[in-house]
């Protein structure tokens, strides 16, 4: 007989939560990611928008990419940090929630951490690249568009998305974890999910520029509304689509490519 009590808690998106839950969390993630914002806003004034990872060196960089990776994933990973500090408030309370709730942040921006040196090497030979080679720059950045696009479109993103979506199934099991360290495990995990569903937009920032701002903003927005609106599925499609015709039209427009063409080099 089917069926038709509707989708269950593993499935039920985790912004379903009553507002009174989401709000104190919420708001404390919206005002660190503001600040992030503000930080990365200044830094590209002073920095500029040079191609490569300008020449910043690991740490430096590592620490620029966590002050974005907080400004445009924060506001995303809120519903699930919410849903994990009401898991936990049977167990703790006041500085004790707070202390697991950074915990499970360290764990989730850990895993960016290791994505930046991915960053970095990558942002590396682009720029090695450029300086040998414009052309094949240029084919780099319309590769790195179709590539994004089409992920986008493959079982593995919509794999991740789903897992991203409503990942209270992931968060259940993880409460029968025992140790100081079960927090930062499943901010590990839930990071590594949600690397797994972003790291395609993510690396459009070696084809526009590391320090971006227009782009880092868009895809703040596009992570945000893929995970939390009702038909994320279908948008996560259609922006696919778009990228795939973004690299298709930098064939013939390379100014698409500002991280990857030689006019936005800076001058020495």
């Amino acid at each position: 007989m089917a069926d038709h009590a509707g989708p269950t808690a593993a499935t039920r998106p985790v912004q379903a939560l009553p507002p009174r839950q989401l709000a104190v969390p919420w708001i404390a993630l919206a005002a660190l990611a503001g600040v992030a914002w503000v930080v990365t806003i200044l830094l590209a004034r002073s920095m500029g928008n040079g191609p490569g990872t300008m020449g910043l060196a690991l740490l430096p960089f590592l620490g620029l990419w966590l002050v974005m990776m907080s400004a445009m994933m924060l506001p995303s990973v809120a519903p699930v940090a919410v849903l994990w500090t009401r898991l936990i408030s049977g167990a703790s309370a006041g500085f004790g929630r707070v202390t697991r709730m950074s915990m499970f942040l360290g764990g989730y921006l850990l895993v960016w951490a290791a994505f930046g040196v991915v960053a970095f090497a990558a942002l590396a030979g682009a720029d090695r690249l450029l300086t040998a080679s414009p052309t094949a720059a240029k084919w780099l950045g319309v590769a790195i568009f179709i590539t994004a696009g089409i992920y986008q479109l493959t079982p593995w993103k919509d794999w991740c998305l789903r897992h991203c979506r409503s990942p209270i199934g992931a968060l259940m099991y993880y409460l029968g974890f025992k140790g100081r360290s079960r927090d930062a495990r499943v901010g590990l995990h839930h990071g590594a999910t949600c690397a797994g569903c972003c790291w395609g937009l993510m690396i459009l920032l070696v084809a526009v520029g590391v320090m971006n701002v227009a782009v880092m903003a868009a895809l703040a927005v596009v992570i945000f509304v893929e995970k939390l609106w009702r038909y994320g599925k279908p948008f996560a499609q259609a922006v696919g689509v778009a990228l795939v015709a973004i690299g298709v039209l930098a064939i013939w427009f390379p100014w698409l490519l500002p991280g990857l063409h030689v006019s936005g080099m800076p001058s020495m």
